[in-house]
């Protein structure tokens, strides 16, 4: 599994996911391939139904886990994500439900 170093370029983006995604085991699908791609941050469960990811590491990484996130697991259908960069200086250390 990779971290990002300190000194290599890390992005951070704000995933929102909507559709059928709540009961499918999204999240747990979630961290599982995060940590398949070495990607740190987190993902929960909010109460209008959508489901929230914080994601970051190399511009990579990030991209093949939006990619992942646009299909979810078997049992979800994926409606639409829409995508906020962060800019932050807070690096995760594990990708984790919250």
């Amino acid at each position: 599994m990779q971290h990002p170093q300190s000194n290599s370029p890390v992005e951070t983006v704000l995933v929102t996911v909507t559709g059928t995604v709540q009961g499918v085991g999204y999240r747990h699908a979630t961290v599982r391939r995060a940590h398949m791609l070495g990607v740190t941050g987190w993902v929960q469960n909010l109460l209008d139904g959508t489901v929230e990811a914080l994601v970051q590491g190399t511009p990579d990484q990030v991209d093949h886990m939006l990619e992942w996130l646009r299909r979810g697991p078997p049992g979800a259908s994926v409606q639409e994500i829409t995508t906020r960069r962060e800019y932050t200086d807070k690096r995760y250390i594990r990708f984790e439900q919250v």
